[in-house]
């Protein structure tokens, strides 16, 4: 196991940022970490690279546990920080030269974490030199030096532009393919496409922990339609294998049905024997930016 969580709780005061936390991560695995700003996603990343210590439970990383055997945890953790803190008048080559020192590891190491970041047309320059995109990349490649058996990202791609967004999200998948990856994100779309895992946490408590293909499998849909009149919800829910019905804008509903089936055949079925226009008729994704708006909302 990567990573184990029993029971974390940390306090700021009077505020409870995490409250009873528990969850595992096995070796190999990408896991993405969302809540709304506050929910305590931080505080739990700083625990775990024993930035600071939790108030009450437990947590180990390769083993370890991350109060009592903090300096084997270090030597086992990469950590990006949201806040990513360089150097921006140090060159590339020097900022990754001065953390081999600290770490004690080889200068070879320093061109081979270049090469595995992409950094190698860009490590000539002064940090303050480079884009937002390449200055994550250094990010990495520091969190790297040391060879970590795991890597926890605090927000990793915030600020990039969509094509440094893609670089950086290719850049993670491959790295998880040799690492156990732990990265928290606001953008729905990067766990989908990086991630093997999510959890969710909220006010302190996690709230969810789903396997992505088990969410992109579930056995219900969701269809808008917007019909050129008001109907009854009681009418809608007569179409076969409706769960529920809303009226989410004037004539537009949001109809969830219990199967996989697409059922925006029936939908138009109904329209047509009702003598109803549809004027607009989607199938709505049952999507991780779904799921998390129910349960942080």
């Amino acid at each position: 196991m990567s990573i184990e969580v029993d029971k974390i709780s940390k306090n700021y005061h009077t505020q409870k940022a995490l409250n009873d936390v528990s969850f595992k991560i096995n070796k190999g695995e990408i896991v993405g970490f969302l809540g709304p700003n506050g929910a305590g996603k931080s505080t739990m990343m700083k625990i775990l690279t024993t930035y600071i210590q939790a108030d009450g439970g437990s947590a180990k990383v390769s083993g370890y546990d991350v109060q009592s055997a903090s300096k084997e945890v270090q030597k086992r953790v990469g950590y990006l920080p949201e806040h990513n803190p360089l150097y921006l008048e140090m060159y590339v080559k020097e900022y990754l030269n001065f953390n081999a020192n600290v770490y004690g590891i080889s200068k070879k190491r320093i061109e081979e974490v270049i090469e595995l970041t992409g950094l190698t047309p860009e490590s000539h320059k002064t940090i303050g030199q480079l884009s937002k995109g390449y200055r994550q990349r250094v990010g990495l490649a520091n969190a790297l030096l040391h060879d970590p058996e795991v890597l926890i990202l605090d927000e990793p791609t915030t600020g990039l532009d969509p094509n440094q967004l893609i670089e950086i999200r290719h850049l993670i998948k491959s790295i998880g393919k040799e690492k156990t990856v732990f990265l928290s994100t606001h953008i729905m779309q990067e766990v989908e496409a990086m991630c093997d895992r999510v959890i969710i946490i909220n006010k302190g408590k996690i709230v969810a922990d789903k396997k992505l293909n088990d969410l992109r499998e579930q056995h219900s849909q969701t269809i808008i339609v917007e019909f050129d009149y008001r109907v009854e919800d009681a009418f809608l829910l007569k179409i076969p294998k409706v769960l529920k019905v809303e009226n989410i804008h004037d004539f537009i509903y949001e109809i969830t049905f219990d199967t996989k089936e697409d059922m925006r055949s029936h939908v138009f079925d109904f329209a047509h024997d009702n003598q109803l226009k549809i004027l607009q008729l989607n199938q709505k994704n049952a999507s991780l930016e779904n799921l998390f708006r129910e349960l942080t909302s």
